[in-house]
């Protein structure tokens, strides 16, 4: 009996490490799944818009400037940049999905309101007749996005839109000439501006201003807030999210980092020195159902062990063919969670195939061992174990912990069940189980 029972505790061990392979084929096919739907939301903003960036407004000055090179007087072409004193925006963003297929991306259209001031003091050193061109400029990331309600009121006088912004370094954008007469005889210039825009996931701010307020709110529930900066307050609830940000020169160094990608063209800074957020799903069933395979050695484990005391109980051996069909249909159920999730989403997927396994496998385990009460134990037992499982997956934050704890009970629960088992002849007196 021991060797019989010591050869059969090898070929359990083989059997579990043999389900491995399925599992990790299944993991493969969740990355190639996940990678086909990153193609797929790749290929929407190739079509319609991507993650935004908005840069604006700024006062973009051209000038000639008149200096003198071996007595001789030479003119050349300068820029100066002027930022805005303060600048107040509020955002409003609906999200809506594109499909292609079974695969989804979260795309959204934003309303933003900006106002704000500029101070014109920088205009004194340069003579009147010397400007050329004055333009406000708001650079975009992605200018297929702008909507047709996209208006720039500058004193309350509504300005016609250019498309570009007429700076290499920034070229996506929109931007307004200024009258040159109006801008000399000017000491400020207050601005008014509804900025109607479409992007994907992500929208960034670069706080320009010397004083920089953001108030975002939108319907997605699950925003991840991104950039440099986080929010001085936000609230976050199921019907979605609301957020505010204070930002000042001093904290932004933006002059410089404006300087650096005008004149010495290093943008990526400007770029970087922004705030957000990227509207994401907060986790995803293809991500789901990965972590659900990492805890398949556990659930093979204590299924099989199950099946051992069960041997070891009854005195009824059970041949490892059938240990094989069971653990095969304890890898076939991950398979149905990943092809049903895509359909029908994580949760419902989850239950459907619980229910699919756990009667499969009661109905075999019933015929097994010749005891209908011994199948429906297996099948309630195994609900509870699928049940935990899905309590780890669904908390993020403690399923190590949970975990750890699961593991914990169940060697506990096995050492006291096997505590007076004589493992050279097995046999429990008083705790026969009938069959």
């Amino acid at each position: 009996m021991r060797q019989k029972l010591g050869t059969k505790f090898g070929i359990i061990v083989m059997l579990i490490l043999g389900l491995l392979i399925p599992i990790l084929m299944i993991q493969g096919l969740i990355d190639d799944r996940q990678a086909l739907q990153h193609e797929v939301r790749d290929d929407i903003a190739r079509s319609s818009s991507g993650e935004q960036r908005i840069i604006g407004p700024f006062l973009h000055i051209t000038y000639t400037e008149t200096y003198e090179r071996n007595g001789e007087l030479l003119n050349r072409d300068k820029r100066l940049v002027i930022l805005p004193e303060s600048l107040n925006l509020n955002s409003k963003l609906d999200t809506f999905s594109k499909y292609r297929g079974i695969y989804k991306a979260i795309l959204y259209r934003s309303m933003s309101e900006m106002k704000g001031r500029f101070e014109l003091s920088a205009l004194d050193s340069i003579e009147i007749g010397k400007i050329k061109s004055a333009d406000l400029v708001i650079a975009i990331k992605d200018i297929r996005g702008i909507g047709q309600s996209t208006q720039i009121k500058l004193d309350d006088k509504l300005h016609a839109l250019l498309p570009g912004t007429g700076i290499s370094q920034l070229p996506e954008g929109v931007r307004v000439n200024l009258a040159l007469t109006n801008v000399s005889a000017k000491q400020d210039i207050d601005f008014s501006i509804d900025l109607a825009l479409q992007g994907m996931q992500k929208i960034a701010i670069v706080p320009v201003a010397k004083h920089t307020q953001v108030s975002m709110n939108s319907n997605w529930p699950h925003p991840s807030f991104v950039g440099n900066y986080l929010p001085a307050d936000s609230t976050i609830t199921d019907q979605g999210f609301t957020a505010n940000w204070q930002t000042n020169f001093f904290a932004t160094n933006i002059e410089e980092l404006f300087s650096k990608c005008l004149f010495a063209t290093q943008c990526e800074l400007l770029n970087e020195r922004s705030l957000g957020v990227s509207l994401v799903e907060s986790v995803d069933h293809y991500l789901k159902s990965y972590r659900a395979t990492n805890y398949a050695l556990l659930i093979f484990t204590l299924v099989f062990a199950c099946f051992f005391l069960l041997e070891v109980f009854n005195a009824k051996p059970l041949h490892p063919i059938q240990y094989g069909f069971v653990g095969l249909s304890l890898a076939v159920f991950y398979l149905l969670l990943v092809s049903l999730s895509e359909h029908i989403g994580f949760n419902s997927a989850y239950f459907i195939a619980v229910a699919a396994s756990s009667c499969l496998l009661s109905i075999y385990v019933s015929g097994m061992l010749k005891n209908t009460k011994m199948g429906m134990v297996f099948f309630c037992g195994l609900v509870c174990l699928y049940g935990l499982l899905f309590g780890l997956l669904s908390a993020e934050d403690y399923a190590l912990l949970m975990g750890s704890l699961l593991v914990f009970l169940v060697l506990n629960i096995t050492m006291l069940v096997t505590r007076k088992v004589d493992w050279y002849q097995p046999k429990v007196e008083d705790n026969t189980i009938q069959t």
